[in-house]
């Protein structure tokens, strides 16, 4: 069995499987509501893919939701990889080489 691509990837798709068994309504009609592959939406939901926000929309419209709904409350630490982004506001304490004025 495939991994999921991160952590957040896979609280994606737990939500968008969650919204669409609500909703009462097929994978295969989601995906075509959505005007996606079946497989593509399928691997999606499943937190193997990595969607993007015009895909995420796509879903939402056709789960009726908010995209919103699909992605709050996700946080940095449940990227892919041990990625690390950090606000702008730590620039100059995480700069590395010489100090540049711009």
């Amino acid at each position: 069995m495939a991994e999921t691509h991160s952590a957040a990837s896979a609280e994606v798709g737990r939500r968008i499987a969650a919204a669409r068994t609500r909703a009462g309504v097929s994978a295969r009609a989601l995906a075509e509501c959505a005007d996606m592959d079946l497989t593509n939406y399928q691997r999606i939901e499943r937190g193997r893919g990595n969607p993007t926000l015009s895909t995420l929309l796509q879903i939402a419209t056709a789960l009726e939701v908010d995209v919103g709904a699909l992605i709050t409350g996700l946080t940095a630490a449940q990227l892919q990889n041990g990625r690390q982004p950090y606000g702008y506001s730590e620039l100059p304490r995480r700069r590395r080489g010489p100090r540049v004025e711009y």
